[in-house]
Formats: C-alpha cells, structure tokens, sequence
C-alpha cells in the first residue's frame, strides 16, 4: 500500500514537473519572444524616464488601468508617459517573471506578476497585463492593466 502510495506521489510529482517545464519551454518561441519586445521597450524607457521611449512602443489612443487598493486609475499612455517621464533622482525599474502569453494572428496577451523598484528596493508589486497587437508586422501596446499591492515577498 506504500509502495503504491508512493507511485502515485512521483508520477503526480512528474507530471507537475513536466507541465512547468513546457510552459517555461513554450514561452520561449521566436514570435512569443516579438511579442516581449514593447513590453521591456517601455520599461527602458521607465528606467530612463523618457516619455518619448515610453510611448515608442505603444498603440496611439491606448489606455492603462492601474488598480490599487481595489480602485482603478484610469489614464491614457500619454499622460502615463508625462507622469513617469518628468526628471528624478529616484531609480525606477519594473520586472516582470513568468510570463503567460498567448498570441492569435495579430493579437498577443501578456500576464506576468511584476515587481516595482524605487532605489532597488521592491516598492510594490502585482500582476500585468498587457494587451498587444501587430500594426505593419510591429508589435504594439494596446492597453495594460496592472494591480499593486505592497504586501510583496522580497526574491
């Protein structure tokens, strides 16, 4: 009865294994990798607090909802880009891990949990979502939705 307990337990254990390694696998193709690219361009441009870099990779008109403390923000990529833009002494950086993206022809979805950094410190951090699509073989930012939350475990 233990042994066969046991079995169980592995072939569970492997099959988990295995799903998490084809996830980590799938999100590694060429075009899900195209689809990275605007994201991490405006988070150059973050970095940098460049509000031209900022809208570089954004679809004109897009929108961001920002939730936070169960309350959505609402503001366009503009005034986004003004906002995060303007001149500070403040390093900022956003990262995201484990993205889950899913692309059908023009349209690409990207859901990743996030860490926000002030200083190199984790300021806040949440989920990400970034809606895309494919304007003359580029990918844009349509919209991003985001939650921010503090109670953030240090990695």
């Amino acid at each position: 009865m233990k042994i066969l307990r046991l079995r169980l337990i592995l072939s569970i254990s492997a099959a988990i294994a295995t799903a998490f390694l084809t996830c980590s696998l799938h999100a590694s193709t060429p075009e899900e990798q195209a689809v990275l690219v605007p994201v991490a361009e405006m988070f150059d441009g973050m970095a940098k607090r460049n509000a031209a870099a900022i809208k570089e990779p954004t679809l004109p008109g897009g929108t961001m909802v920002l939730m936070r403390d169960g309350k959505p923000t609402q503001m366009t990529f503009e005034a986004f880009a003004d906002r995060v833009g303007k001149p500070g002494t403040t390093q900022i950086e956003e990262r995201i891990h484990d993205p889950l993206i899913r692309i059908d022809n023009d349209l690409a979805v990207v859901w990743a949990p996030f860490e926000f950094l002030v200083d190199g410190k984790v300021d806040h951090c949440g989920t990400d979502l970034f809606n895309l699509v494919r304007k003359d073989g580029k990918w844009l930012i349509a919209s991003v939705a985001d939650t921010g939350r503090k109670d953030c475990s240090v990695k």
